[in-house]
């Protein structure tokens, strides 16, 4: 049943339920206001009756009993009218002795309904000489409070005390009060229906809004504004949906250029292959030389593509976490300087200097094949964009908390408005003196490690100084 009502609820309009709200608010609003006004004023009221004329009837006993004719008369007449109560004392015999009546006689005590005469023979059946009973009165149409007490003792009575209190006020009044209290309900229902068509009109139709520019940006449409306007949730989910319409914009820019790039760089070494497949068939099959030439460029290719490749698959995995760290505390002095000992062939063949400046011996933890890569990418990113001296530097900072890892370049730098994009994919500066040997991935992959280990990492660049590319592990 729940589930069904919570369906049907999600199927209504807001504007529909927040009308349905105020409804039900107003509706119990005013039967609290009945409530309060009529229904517990009612009670109340009869039950301080009682109490108080049950406490009158007992005064005035005690006022009997002192034997104080004088004083017992001007008791009852004090008393029935501070209280609004009849009163009437008869002898044993049903002879009139004294009475008061502030309903004009048309009590139950006098005028011509007069019931003393039943009252006096339910006294004289109880037990303990008093009795207490509400009876109707036809003629004044509400409920009558009766207290009849035995004057002496049980056994010969003086006479028998009566007081009449009317159980409910004045009928006119409670009409009035009820005639007043559905006026007010009709008030405010017109009230809370015109305040809650308001309200939501203010809340439903900006979100109608965002609702139908979210499904135009649903469809490819990243021009969208989203407006708030209503409320200060309202415009926070404006701006929530406007930044994510940008990050989505962001990413759908970044997968096509992806999708380019990755076709291009595909279609570019497939061609070669398929070109110098073609040659060695058609022409150089018999010429070992040039078929030599030939499978080496093939073989070139297809170590080019598969490098590609690789990489592509190794970013993705980075990116979406299945790339696990196999976490290792190692010697970063010792680990920095096996790896620029391995350039050491390089340097020779292609004449690049790659020196590495040192701190002190200091102890790191880290994925050591991960971070190796990172050296090994920004170390070749180095060897791409130096500048014809070709020197390379590798420096090693420690400070209080970390260890801080540089490699700069001599090259011509990088300017200010693109450094941002230097970590893209694909991304390639323009301020290179040779031909750039890569896959495009090699920071991109840098980022993606340094960010799976939380570290700290930038890149520094002025034009004509060159680039200084560092990261930071922390210390163990």
């Amino acid at each position: 049943m729940r589930n069904k009502l919570r369906i049907r609820l999600s199927q209504t309009p807001l504007q529909a339920e927040i009308l349905l709200c105020f409804v039900i608010f107003t509706l119990i609003f005013a039967g609290i206001l009945f409530v309060m006004q009529i229904v517990l004023p009612a009670r109340i009221y009869k039950n301080n009756t009682i109490r108080e004329t049950q406490q009158l009837a007992s005064d005035l006993y005690e006022t009997f009993a002192a034997r104080d004719v004088l004083a017992f008369k001007q008791e009852i007449d004090r008393a029935s009218l501070d209280n609004h109560v009849c009163i009437s004392v008869y002898k044993e015999n049903g002879r009139f002795v004294y009475n008061t009546c502030v309903l004009n006689y048309h009590c139950l005590l006098h005028g011509g309904n007069s019931l003393v005469r039943e009252f006096s023979e339910e006294l004289r059946k109880s037990d303990d000489g008093s009795i207490s009973m509400t009876v109707y009165d036809e003629d004044l149409q509400m409920d009558m409070l009766v207290i009849g007490i035995m004057l002496g003792s049980p056994e010969n009575p003086d006479g028998y005390l009566f007081l009449n209190a009317a159980l409910e006020q004045s009928g006119a009044n409670t009409r009035a009060q009820k005639q007043l209290i559905i006026i007010a309900s009709l008030i405010l229902m017109i009230i809370g229906f015109i305040i809650s068509f308001i309200v939501s009109r203010l809340l439903s139709v900006p979100i109608t809004r965002i609702t139908e520019s979210a499904n135009r940006m649903a469809k490819g449409d990243y021009e969208t504004k989203f407006e708030g306007g209503s409320c200060l949730e309202v415009d926070e989910l404006a701006k929530s949906l406007t930044y994510a319409e940008h990050e989505i914009s962001k990413a759908d820019m970044m997968q096509r250029d992806l999708i380019a790039n990755v076709s291009h760089d595909l279609r570019t070494p497939l061609t070669m292959l398929k070109a110098y497949a073609e040659m060695i068939r058609d022409l150089s099959g018999d010429n070992p030389v040039k078929r030599e030439a030939h499978l080496k460029i093939i073989i070139d290719e297809t170590d080019r593509l598969a490098a590609l490749v690789n990489d592509i698959l190794d970013l993705s995995k980075l990116e979406n976490g299945t790339q696990k760290l196999e976490i290792q505390q190692i010697d970063v002095t010792a680990w920095l300087s096996d790896i620029i000992q391995r350039y050491k062939g390089v340097s020779e063949q292609m004449g690049y200097h790659i020196s590495f400046t040192p701190d002190t011996t200091c102890t790191v933890e880290c994925d050591s094949a991960k971070m190796e890569r990172v050296i090994c990418n920004l170390i070749n990113n180095a060897i791409n964009y130096t500048g014809d001296d070709k020197q390379v530097f590798v420096s090693q900072v420690n400070t209080e908390s970390a260890v801080r890892i540089e490699v700069r370049d001599t090259g011509q730098g990088i300017e200010e408005d693109k450094i941002q994009k230097i970590f893209d994919k694909y991304y390639r500066s323009e301020n290179h003196k040779r031909e750039v040997v890569g896959t495009g991935l090699g920071l991109s992959i840098v980022k993606a490690i340094l960010k799976l280990h939380n570290c700290s990492f930038g890149v520094h660049s002025r034009l004509g100084e060159g680039s200084v590319f560092w990261f930071e592990l922390p210390k163990v």
